[in-house]
């Protein structure tokens, strides 16, 4: 498989931009990334800085929206673009609850517009890569995993939204005869996240010293996934998945939320020492479930393993500590996230 011109959408959000700096770094690619983002409250072109210095001439950014399709059509035909990975979405289930119709706009048509854009040349195109989620399936109980064979039982309208563009996805590489892969992965988590998901916003409070909170009892179960093994993860299905395939990644890292901010305050308390209230545990608050809060999810990965002989190298452990220390030493990209100052070159170079 030789890409020339990689088309990645939202490569300026938290995974995109980690899959960005990860490519980069592969001997196995040779081509260029033309980078497709939005530029929405989570689209942070800090996160690239690095690699618009360090890859002029193999980094392209392009601030478009994917629900427009002429754009789109524009941006396939000047830059010829023979493959996708696609991972641009409206992804916070809180936001979800509150404003459904930017989830259902942007992760339905969206998808649609690139899918429409790929038809036009599926004659030289290579692959058109859909990044999705476990939440699609639904909410496990106590046992049992989630395997591509799982029924979609979605029960947010974030996962709502990402369910049907995976069945668009796949209807398009059968109707049309489009390359197309699809992965669903656990929660993910590492550097660049944005600080409203849960790691990166108990870091930072813990380390500030403010209240933690923490949805129902805590107990909700996620598979933690170190963000650059799951870049691996999708490469490694570019580059040697079945087309028309999907594939679960997983971290086969479970952990209850509660458990998870108490390791995050342990590790500061150690790295920092406690705080003036004391231990940070102190500072933990349960608060107000969310509405449809799904109680576990799980992912088997056992297919991806077996076939394309992936697994994930980081431990919860160690890819944790790798993170906290990351938000610990970008204090500046912190403040400027913070402080939406990023919200203000963007308006300074794009008009808003």
């Amino acid at each position: 498989m030789e890409i020339k011109n990689l088309m990645v959408t939202g490569g300026c959000g938290f995974i995109g931009s980690n899959f960005i700096h990860y490519l980069f770094k592969q001997d196995d690619f040779k081509g260029r990334i033309i980078n497709v983002d939005k530029l929405t409250y989570a689209g942070n072109p800090d996160n690239l800085k690095k690699i618009e210095e360090d890859h002029p001439d193999r980094y392209i950014f392009e601030r478009a929206d994917i629900c427009d399709l002429e754009r789109i059509e524009d941006i396939f035909s000047g830059y010829a673009i023979d493959a996708v990975c696609h991972f641009a979405a409206e992804s916070h289930v809180d936001r979800s609850i509150k404003n459904p119709g930017a989830f259902i706009y942007t992760n339905i048509v969206g998808t649609f517009n690139l899918l429409e854009a790929t038809r036009e040349h599926v004659g030289d195109f290579v692959l058109f890569h859909h990044i999705s989620t476990d939440e699609v399936y639904g909410s496990l109980g106590k046992t049992g995993l989630f395997r591509e064979t799982t029924p979609y039982r979605p029960n947010s309208p974030y996962s709502a939204a990402k369910a049907s563009s995976d069945h668009l996805v796949r209807a398009y590489g059968k109707t049309y005869g489009l390359p197309v892969t699809v992965s669903n992965c656990s929660n993910n988590y590492g550097p660049y996240q944005f600080p409203e998901k849960l790691i990166p916003l108990i870091t930072l409070n813990a380390k500030n010293g403010e209240r933690l909170p923490v949805y129902g009892d805590g107990k909700n179960v996620r598979d933690w996934l170190y963000v650059e093994d799951h870049c691996d993860a999708i490469w490694t299905i570019m580059r040697s998945g079945r087309r028309g395939e999907t594939y679960n990644i997983g971290g086969d890292m479970e952990m209850e939320n509660i458990a998870i901010v108490e390791m995050i305050c342990d590790i500061l308390d150690e790295i920092t020492g406690t705080g003036k209230n004391g231990p940070r545990r102190n500072l933990i608050t349960f608060v107000k479930d969310r509405p449809g809060h799904d109680r576990r999810y799980a992912i088997d990965f056992t297919k991806i393993r077996n076939q394309l002989n992936w697994s994930p190298e980081e431990s919860f452990e160690s890819g944790i500590r790798k993170t906290i220390s990351w938000y610990l030493e970008n204090v500046e990209w912190v403040r400027r996230v913070r402080n939406n100052e990023y919200r203000s070159w963007i308006s300074e170079q794009y008009g808003g």
